[in-house]
């Protein structure tokens, strides 16, 4: 590259997210992911849903979904968790 500015430019172009669909669902998936982490600083929370509603939160958009052995489902954003409790609540997890 001739220059860093160069560099920068020829870097950003190709991470750049290539749709509005791309940038669209990696947004709402890091808002999901900073919530989360915002709401689970001990690496283990109950929170309610109106909580998660209430800060915006997507439950359309997570990265993947985790059965344990005995049953238990878990949906991620990355490394953060939750996972439906009774009473409208769920518990947040950090793997």
């Amino acid at each position: 590259f001739c220059n860093d500015a160069c560099r920068n430019a020829f870097n950003n172009k190709q991470n750049k997210d290539s749709t509005n669909l791309m940038r669209n669902v990696n947004n709402k998936l890091r808002k999901n992911h900073r919530i989360l982490e915002e709401l689970n600083i001990e690496g283990k929370t109950k929170v309610s849903k109106a909580k998660l509603d209430g800060l915006g939160f997507d439950f359309n958009f997570f990265t993947n979904i985790k059965v344990y052995k005995n049953g238990s489902e878990y949906k991620f954003v990355y490394d953060q968790g939750y996972k439906m409790l009774e009473d409208n609540y769920f518990l947040l997890v950090k793997n």
